[in-house]
């Protein structure tokens, strides 16, 4: 009975594929098709970032779809021995992590999904072998794009970019997910950011990039078989909640980005900024109305608030807007970014281990610059920083690169720092004394260096956070050691 309950959950939802946010777009439904300006991308699948395993219950929704398992059997050669075992592993970690209940904003359980995928991979590893396990992730992802057809997104193989902090020269939507920021780029020129909530750590967003063909206003909502859902009231399982209910999460705005993720509205300003989804771009409804207008602009279309005001005077039914061309959207996983001069360094929340010293120096060396060229109090300022907001800081001594030269240029070099650096590294909190202590919940550092001035991936233009107001970000130069 669970796996026929399971299946059949899995048939109605597979569009959602173990998330709030994805929907099919529901009856009744008017197509508006503006004139295509010829587009400016064409298709590759190979763009799909395959770094890191792809989250488990999109996993486990997959190996439900008969089409994924027959395709994925023949491309790498797997016997229905090794099939079923891979398709329990899956199975098993979902069911752990939802008697978990991983789904709330804190360390340990964020720590603990990490754990969950990492077991996951090291498991399949185990079944097929890295090579196999590699492909099997690798396959996953874009199938999960793509589709059945697997091979039929239309965006270019060298869209995504290599190097940290790539700053768009075409038209194309960015997501730094850490950052809890999207960006619009309109032919290389930023023209609008947004303050964005990103699927809790059991439901990430995932990294690569993706592309957005369509505006669905009004969208319906198909509930997925998954416990958050049945802890809803007056929602059941695979029944469709109607464009327009108070019972459909997804706001008044839905714009699919491939499976499993969506942008969508329906979420309050308190959501902004935090774990608020599962697995989507989640804004505030007012923003996603101005997100909207704006892609379908860049896009080449045109939608006026005469034609806005006709598609929600019946909020009940679900229209399709086309877009012109189809957009970029990246979505990246940076928790290190220089940004006009300024150094941001934001927590990691899904436990990637990214604020370490190589993706540091890859950051400054992509503007220019080594870190030995800092100077002694920027460069222990930064250090103390990417300690703080990393999902597990150390105390005691600092890392390397404290030192005169990189490890990689001095291989018998230790990781030794100088008599300040060994005296601030042991206090409480290795804070350097005159600077405020790093909070255990704070979000972001911003450190000024003054010899990057205008230089790195530009600020947010016309932020909108979804309170109405302006954000504002505190900023720390970086200020001479002092003697404790």
């Amino acid at each position: 009975m669970n796996i026929i309950k399971k299946t059949l959950g899995l048939i109605i939802a597979l569009s959602t594929l173990a998330v709030a946010c994805a929907t099919e777009p529901g009856n009744n439904t008017n197509s508006v098709t503006a004139a295509s300006p010829s587009s400016t991308t064409s298709a590759s699948p190979g763009a799909v970032s395959t770094a890191a395993p792809v989250p488990l219950p999109v996993l486990d929704a997959l190996f439900s779809d008969e089409g994924f398992k027959t395709k994925l059997k023949s491309k790498l050669e797997l016997t229905d021995e090794q099939l079923g075992a891979l398709q329990k592993i899956a199975g098993d970690e979902v069911a752990r992590l939802r008697q978990s209940n991983i789904e709330q904003q804190s360390a340990e359980q964020s720590s603990q999904a990490e754990q969950s995928r990492q077991h996951a991979a090291e498991a399949i590893r185990g079944v097929i072998g890295q090579q196999k396990a590699a492909d099997l992730f690798a396959f996953a992802s874009n199938y999960q794009i793509a589709g059945p057809e697997n091979g039929t997104t239309e965006l270019p193989a060298d869209a995504l970019p290599t190097i940290p902090n790539s700053v768009p020269t075409d038209t194309r939507v960015v997501v730094n997910i850490p950052a809890f920021r999207m960006d619009v780029f309109k032919d290389g020129s930023l023209v609008k950011s947004y303050k964005i909530g990103i699927g809790y750590p059991e439901f990430p967003l995932p990294t690569g990039l993706r592309k957005a063909e369509t505006i669905i206003f009004n969208p319906t909502w198909t509930p997925p078989d998954e416990p958050w859902v049945a802890k809803m009231k007056n929602v059941s399982v695979g029944e469709k909640v109607a464009a327009g209910s108070k019972l459909n999460p997804l706001g008044p705005i839905k714009i699919p980005i491939g499976l499993p993720s969506l942008i969508h509205g329906g979420k309050s300003p308190a959501k902004l900024g935090t774990f608020a989804s599962h697995g989507c771009v989640g804004l505030t409804s007012a923003q996603v109305q101005d997100f909207a207008t704006l892609l379908a602009q860049v896009a080449g279309n045109e939608i006026s608030p005469s034609a806005l005001k006709t598609y929600f005077a019946d909020k009940t039914k679900t229209r399709v807007v086309k877009l012109g061309q189809k957009i970029p959207v990246e979505l990246r996983y940076e928790t290190i970014v220089l940004e006009d001069g300024k150094l941001h360094i934001y927590r990691d929340v899904y436990d990637q281990d990214t604020n370490t010293e190589e993706k540091l120096r890859a950051v400054l060396e992509a503007n220019g610059i080594k870190l030995e060229d800092l100077d002694e109090a920027e460069r222990m300022q930064i250090l103390e920083a990417l300690n703080a907001m990393s999902r597990h800081p150390s105390r005691g001594t600092l890392p390397a690169a404290t030192a005169t030269k990189p490890v990689a240029d001095n291989p018998t070099a230790t990781a030794s720092t100088s008599p300040e650096a060994t005296k601030v590294a042991n206090k409480k909190g290795a804070t350097t004394p005159g600077r405020k202590p790093i909070g255990k919940n704070q979000k972001e550092v911003v450190i000024e260096l003054t010899d990057l001035k205008g230089k790195g991936y530009p600020a947010a233009v016309n932020l909108d956070t979804g309170s109405g107001k302006p954000a504002t970000v505190a900023i720390a130069k970086a200020t001479p050691n002092q003697a404790p």
